[in-house]
């Protein structure tokens, strides 16, 4: 009995404390080094730049966008025009110098989060 009145104070004592907070790691290993391509968007009602890193390393093609503060890491998938990657409820678009961000779960006619256009010159 004196046992389990120790276990039940040690638990009671060690419950408040928070868990302790673990970063995962994610390490891709790509077929090709592949190419980077860093490109900053100046976009309409945002203030500051939009930084973009792009890897193409077929066959994957990847884009590395800012959003809310972290980075998300898109895929691309077919298009018709352009390129067009989604990670999650985001779509980001490029078609030339022109990118957009789209949430896939807001109404079809809602305007896109972002349009953006390459800036000419660096940040």
């Amino acid at each position: 009995m004196k046992r389990f009145g120790l276990w039940l104070s040690l638990a009671l004592l060690l419950a408040p404390l928070p868990a302790l907070a673990v970063t995962p790691t994610l390490t891709l290993t790509l077929p090709d080094p592949g190419d980077w391509k860093h490109v900053s968007y100046t976009c309409e009602d945002h203030e500051g730049r939009v930084e973009t890193d792009y890897l193409n390393a077929a066959p994957n093609f990847l884009a590395l966008v800012p959003i809310d503060g972290k980075t998300v890491i898109f895929a691309n998938i077919l298009s018709g025009s352009g390129a067009r990657y989604v990670a999650g409820k985001y779509q980001w678009w490029t078609k030339g110098p022109e990118a957009q961000l789209i949430d896939l779960t807001a109404d079809k006619d809602a305007p896109p989060l972002l349009t953006c256009i390459e800036a000419n010159d660096t940040p």
